[in-house]
């Protein structure tokens, strides 16, 4: 009898162990398929959104390239065509464009920004005008004739208009572009002051760019002053 139940509770054992080893088989069964869809769907969000941010950012990238293309056109119509010059009256420099290529580029002298007090009623400030000016007329040994404020600045009487003592030769340079309002791109006999802020609102220039600028420019020629 003894041994009859000793078979009987290695049956048992050897059953329940056969149960656990098929429902563990099962589980793994059902199991991997879930875990491997799981995996496919987050493989497959990933990718989602990987090309949902490269769409993006090709969108943006041809956005950006119309943007430019639109600007290069309104720069283009912008641009005079031929010849140019820019004034930079905050670091006294100067840049002579033609073709829309830089062709000489140095320094120049610009506006003091000294207040000259005449009366209550009356004072000048020399600074050079700022925004876009057109060269109106060129000569070559221009003569200046001095305005009202050049007396006043040397303490001297104002003459009447025309009179002898206006007129002062050399000491414009060679060459003058006229800018109007009696203001000019021209030389200099203090050329060692070039690259400092102390005309009275013209620009001047040293003996050899001045040159360049006057056979480069024609008249009607833009000059952007800023």
């Amino acid at each position: 009898m003894e041994k009859v139940k000793t078979i009987l509770i290695w049956i048992l054992f050897v059953a329940a162990i056969a149960a656990i080893i098929v429902l563990f088989a099962y589980v793994n069964v059902n199991t991997i398929p879930e875990k491997q869809f799981a995996r496919y769907q987050a493989e497959l969000s990933k990718t989602a959104n990987t090309d949902t941010t490269s769409l993006n950012r090709e969108n943006e990238i041809k956005a950006l390239n119309k943007k430019l293309d639109a600007l290069n056109k309104r720069t283009q119509r912008l641009t005079p065509g031929n010849a140019f010059l820019i004034i930079n009256t905050t670091n006294n420099t100067f840049e002579l464009y033609k073709n829309n290529q830089i062709i000489r580029q140095g320094r120049c002298s610009t506006g003091s920004f000294i207040h000259l007090e005449v009366d209550s009623t009356k004072s000048f400030t020399f600074e050079t005008p700022k925004g876009v000016m057109t060269v109106q007329n060129k000569v070559t040994n221009p003569v200046w004739t001095k305005p009202d404020w050049a007396f006043i600045e040397e303490g001297l009487p104002v003459p009447p208009p025309g009179h002898s003592s206006r007129r002062e030769p050399n000491v414009l340079g060679d060459y003058a572009l006229k800018l109007g309002d009696g203001y000019m791109i021209h030389g200099t006999l203090y050329q060692r002051l070039i690259g400092s802020p102390v005309t009275h609102g013209c620009v001047r220039l040293l003996d050899d760019d001045l040159e360049a600028v006057y056979t480069t420019l024609p008249v009607g020629s833009k000059v952007f002053i800023y």
